[in-house]
């Protein structure tokens, strides 16, 4: 019996594969998200808050709100709220676009990226204590694999293919 089954001491087999993977993945996502909530809340943050931060940090520069909500892993409907909260923390600044009034251009201050040097070395190793024991050719194929089934809820971006 498959291991999902057995931890939600299923009676019957799932009725198709696809099922089975959707809700592996499920599952798994449920698990991955507690885990890295813990380690986040242990520096004050949320995952979102984390993910608007490396965003900023990767970027080097200021981007408009939009952008960085565009980029994030997880939807997040109230991006305003997320990086006013940052801006309050003093990890982020905000300013008003000098050529469009409506957009606010937001950027790491020393303060958030000192704190993101602090996550570096435990977010790596709680990246190899979860996934450590698959090899770089399994990492790799069920990369492609997640892809693969991403592909029917968003389909590639013309900039990346």
């Amino acid at each position: 019996m498959p291991r999902l089954e057995r931890e939600t001491r299923k009676k019957r087999p799932f009725d198709l594969p696809q099922q089975a993977v959707v809700l592996n993945v499920l599952r798994d996502n449920e698990l991955f998200q507690h885990r890295f909530g813990q380690l986040f809340r242990e520096y004050g943050l949320t995952q979102p808050q984390y993910n608007a931060l490396r965003i900023l940090r990767g970027e080097g520069g200021p981007l408009p709100c939009l952008e960085v909500a565009s980029r994030m892993i997880a939807v997040v409907p109230a991006i305003t709220r997320l990086l006013d909260k940052l801006e309050a923390r003093d990890l982020i600044t905000k300013r008003q676009d000098a050529g469009d009034r409506r957009v606010w251009n937001v950027a790491i201050t020393s303060k958030g990226l000192n704190l993101l040097a602090k996550l570096d070395k435990p977010l790596l190793d709680m990246y190899r204590a979860l996934c450590g024991h698959m090899t770089k050719t399994e990492c790799n194929q069920l990369v492609k694999l997640l892809e693969k089934a991403r592909q029917r809820i968003t389909p590639e971006s013309p900039e990346s293919s």
